[in-house]
């Protein structure tokens, strides 16, 4: 059984300046010792000396960026790692598994979600069947699911992992994504997200695939794209 997981993102993100009928700040600089634009002939730097203060801070309404080396571009960067897998041949006494990577962290945005398209695994004339709640994993019973977390029966996946840590980064797992040994599959469902703008959140999916003794004999495939869309 073959499994292909093609993961994508898609999604434009755009951010305002502070601004009135009149007036707006663009990049505001306070201090001295920083400098926007240290330029040569061939080259321009930012520099900066002494900043007192970094990190975000926010309210209901507003989010605000401290520290010289911010930016105004709003930024939503996915990587994906997994391409395609080979289960092999599965028999009903042992799951089938395998494991993608989606690592995502946005700036000057409320924050994202990860939704999850695609069919469980085909040869054609026979789908197997997806999990459309969370549950354990039944050898013997035909099942299709997934999660996002460290599981141990099967003995598979990982927790997210914040980057640089959870003070800068808030990506979090969906509730039916979210319990280790629990599985579930449905087409566009929400499997993760962040509520603001984050550092980099480093997700495992974890994938499993239970066949029973009545499931058709073939050449299984499915195709997934986990899709990343900025919220505001």
């Amino acid at each position: 059984m073959v499994v292909a997981l093609c993961l994508g993102a898609f999604g434009t993100a755009v951010a305002d300046t502070s601004s009135s009928a009149h007036y707006q700040v663009n990049e505001t600089q306070f201090g001295a010792g920083s400098s926007q634009h240290d330029c040569s002939t061939n080259y321009c730097a930012k520099t900066s000396l002494g900043d007192t203060g970094v990190g975000s801070t926010s309210s209901t309404n507003f989010t605000a960026y401290a520290g010289f080396n911010t930016t105004n571009e709003p930024v939503l960067e996915v990587i994906t790692i997994g391409g395609n897998q080979d289960l092999g041949v599965l028999d009903t006494s042992t799951p089938g598994t395998a494991t993608a990577q989606v690592k995502v962290r946005n700036y000057l945005s409320s924050g994202y979600v990860i939704e999850l398209t695609g069919s469980p695994p085909s040869q054609g004339s026979h789908t197997l069947t997806a999990l459309t709640t969370p549950s354990t994993s039944q050898p013997g019973a035909e099942q299709f699911g997934l999660n996002l977390v460290d599981n141990s029966t099967p003995n598979i996946g990982t927790d997210p992992v914040q980057v640089p840590n959870s003070s800068f980064s808030y990506g979090t797992v969906a509730s039916d994504y979210g319990t280790a040994n629990l599985f579930k599959y449905v087409a566009g469902d929400v499997v993760a997200s962040s509520l603001s703008s984050s550092g980099e959140t480093d997700y495992t999916l974890s994938l499993l695939l239970n066949i029973s003794n009545t499931t058709p004999g073939g050449h299984y495939t499915g195709t997934y794209s986990a899709v990343v869309v900025p919220t505001f």
